[in-house]
């Protein structure tokens, strides 16, 4: 939730991962730490949700998994999408060219049935920032 509260317009966090890995369970935790009190659901069937806060301000969720390539999230305009608001992208690999070199990747992956690992993998200075900020929270406890 803490990561949540720290997104901006133009920050993009793509997630990668197998099915059931606990992607838009994720998101619901940054929709929620960003100050939305709206329901998260996957947006596999509509391709992009939008949520907002009180004061109004957006933030967008896309799920990738039915588009056949980046070609396909550029006719969505997903440029404005991450201009306007944070965008969170599960499936991100499906349209990786399509989205914004510096980015924070976020790759899911399975220990065991009920335990996943995280690897934060940020690609420029405004992601590395969020990833510095959130190990420095995770080890102070909060």
């Amino acid at each position: 939730m803490r990561l949540g509260a720290w997104l901006q317009p133009g920050d993009v966090l793509a997630l990668e991962g197998d099915l059931g890995g606990g992607k838009t369970t994720f998101v619901q935790g940054l929709v929620a730490g960003w100050g939305s009190a709206e329901h998260v659901v996957s947006p596999t069937f509509v391709l992009v949700n939008l949520y907002r806060r009180d004061d109004g301000a957006p933030f967008y969720h896309m799920d990738a998994y039915r588009l056949s390539g980046p070609a396909e999230a550029l006719d969505l305009d997903i440029a404005a999408m991450w201009e306007e608001a944070p965008l969170v992208v599960e499936w991100a690999d499906i349209i990786a060219e399509a989205l914004p070199e510096e980015r924070l990747t976020i790759r899911f992956a399975w220990l065991g049935e009920l335990q996943r690992t995280l690897a934060f993998l940020p690609t420029g200075e405004r992601p590395r920032h969020l990833v510095r900020r959130l190990r420095a929270a995770i080890l102070r406890g909060l």
